[in-house]
Order: C-alpha cells, then sequence, then structure tokens
C-alpha cells in the first residue's frame, strides 16, 4: 500500500515537473524583484551613511519616520496621493467598463481591431514623451490650447504650468487616457467569457439591449470589479510617478496639487541624498497599502464571501 502510493506521488511530480518549469521564470522574477528587495526594509530604521554602508550605520529608531510626517507638506502629499488614486479607480472602471461594453456590442468587425489599437497605443508610450505631448498642448507661448483654441475665442492665453486649479482635472484626464484602453481589454475579456446562451434567452424574453447590459453583463463583471478594486486600493497610496513629476515638468508653482509620497520621496533624495528617510516612506506605504487591502477584502467577504480574495 505504501509502496503504491509512493509510486503515485512520484508519477504526480513528473506531471507537475512541465508546469513548474513554465512558471519558473515569473517566480523567479517574483523573488528577485518583490521579495529580496523586502531585506532593505531595516534601512528604514537606519541613519544610513555612504561611508559606513548600509550594515556598519547607526540605527535610529523611528526617526526617519519622524522627518517624514513632520514636513509641512505631509498632508497635502497624503492627501494628493488617496485623492488621486481614487479618482482614477472610480473614473476609471466606470470608463473602462462603458468602453469595453461598447466594443463588444460591434461584434467582430475589423475596425473594432483598430479602436482597440487606438485606445492601446497610449498604453505603450513611456511618460517622458506624454510629458512632452502635453507639452505641446499647454505651453504658454506655442502651444495649441492657447495658439488655436483660445485664440479663436478670443480669451487670454493662459500660463498652465503656474495655473494650479486646472491640473487635477489635466492629470485625471492623461491618466485616463494612457489606462483606458489596458484596462478596457481587461473588462472586454471578462464579457467575452460570459455564456452567450443567456444573452440568447434574454433576447427571447423581450429584452432590450440596454436590459442585456444592465441585467446581464454589469452582474457578471462584478468579480472581476471587485478583483481589480482591491488590487488597486493595495496602491492607493502609490502614484504614477511618471504622470505626477514629468507630465507637469516638474514645476514648482504646481507642488501644492501634484506632490505625492512618491514624487517628495524622489526630491528628497535627490536633493538631500537621504536613504533612511526614503526608506521609511516605502514601508509606510506598503504597511498601509496591506492594511487597507485586508479592510477591503474583510468588507467585501462580509457582504459577498463569494467574491473575496482570502
Amino acid at each position: 500500500m505504501e509502496k503504491a502510493v509512493t509510486i503515485k506521488r512520484k508519477q504526480r511530480k513528473f506531471k507537475e515537473l512541465p508546469l513548474l518549469l513554465i512558471a519558473l521564470p515569473g517566480i523567479l522574477y517574483l523573488i528577485i524583484n518583490n521579495y529580496i528587495p523586502m531585506l532593505g526594509i531595516f534601512l528604514a530604521f537606519k541613519d544610513y551613511s555612504f561611508i559606513k554602508g548600509i550594515f556598519g550605520s547607526d540605527w535610529c529608531g523611528f526617526d526617519n519616520f519622524k522627518f517624514l510626517f513632520k514636513t509641512g507638506d505631509a498632508w497635502k502629499m497624503t492627501r494628493n496621493t488617496i485623492l488621486y488614486n481614487l479618482a482614477f479607480i472610480v473614473i476609471g472602471t466606470v470608463l473602462a467598463i462603458l468602453v469595453a461594453v461598447l466594443i463588444c456590442e460591434l461584434g467582430k468587425r475589423m475596425r473594432v481591431k483598430i479602436f482597440q489599437a487606438a485606445l492601446l497605443l497610449p498604453n505603450m508610450l513611456s511618460w517622458v514623451v506624454i510629458g512632452y505631448i502635453v507639452y505641446a498642448f499647454l505651453n504658454a507661448d506655442t502651444g495649441f490650447i492657447n495658439n488655436t483654441i483660445l485664440k479663436f475665442l478670443k480669451l487670454d492665453p493662459i500660463s498652465w504650468y503656474s495655473f494650479t486649479g486646472a491640473w487635477p482635472a489635466i492629470l485625471v484626464s492623461v491618466f485616463l487616457w494612457k489606462n483606458l484602453g489596458y484596462q478596457s481589454i481587461i473588462f472586454t475579456a471578462s464579457i467575452a467569457g460570459i455564456d452567450k446562451s443567456i444573452y440568447e434567452a434574454a433576447a427571447i424574453d423581450g429584452a432590450s439591449k440596454m436590459k442585456q447590459i444592465f441585467y446581464i453583463t454589469l452582474p457578471m463583471l462584478k468579480p472581476t470589479v471587485i478583483i481589480l478594486t482591491l488590487m488597486s486600493i493595495g496602491r492607493i497610496f502609490y502614484s504614477d510617478f511618471g504622470l505626477f513629476y514629468q507630465v507637469p515638468q516638474n514645476s514648482g508653482a504646481l507642488y501644492g496639487v501634484t506632490q505625492t509620497i512618491d514624487t517628495y520621496v524622489y526630491r528628497g533624495l535627490m536633493e538631500l541624498n537621504d536613504v533612511g528617510m526614503s526608506a521609511a516612506a516605502g514601508v509606510y506605504q506598503s504597511v498601509i497599502g496591506f492594511v487597507l487591502v485586508l479592510l477591503a477584502n474583510k468588507i467585501v467577504r462580509k457582504y459577498d464571501a463569494e467574491n473575496a480574495l482570502f
């Protein structure tokens, strides 16, 4: 009996070996990129010195965290990080679902592939390129908006890179333009996986396209929306560095509305060379993000246990 069990285990290992080999590159990437750097967490509690090195630097307790929160910009950068990410999650999810539904309703025509490619193209561009594209529109002297739109409307030109009131809308718009295509593809794939017989039965019962969308498509998308939202909540204290640094062209006049935790840490690292403070900010973001994921998942599990992550 024991020999038979041992033979079955060996056979199972040989069957699983090809799958493990396929997953090996991804596992190695995860270990190298995500887990090994976690050993540097202790830098957040050290007064790092380039002369003494990582292990020789003196311990400083929570002084790096105090420095991070004592700054007058602590509230602003935390507020900006959270509010921008909330806008990206809510508005981005709604628009991505809308685009996915519209694409699926067009059927399998050639123009659908053209639309998808056009939507996905901005996602392939780096933030440096997008920053210069935005600059071409917003430049005070040669920008398209000042020299074409505002001139046609007989309005005075605006110095966009010092006009703080417009930048929340600009940043949200640019983010959506870049990421909407990729997000919509995820929802398009989810819609494509819905059993078509459900739509056929609804059509036979006299349900219109709008009713099919509201009573079949959207409820079926709920698991995907919940999973993506939970993942986004885990990174709500992180910001897209390229968006908040490259697009505003690092304009000091806009720090009040463009300063996030990531850009603050970068500027602090470049100006002060304070590695410990940067590490403290990373630990702070990770811990808060982890706690938020646990809380959000607990809420989901309470009201809809089937769609909870764990």
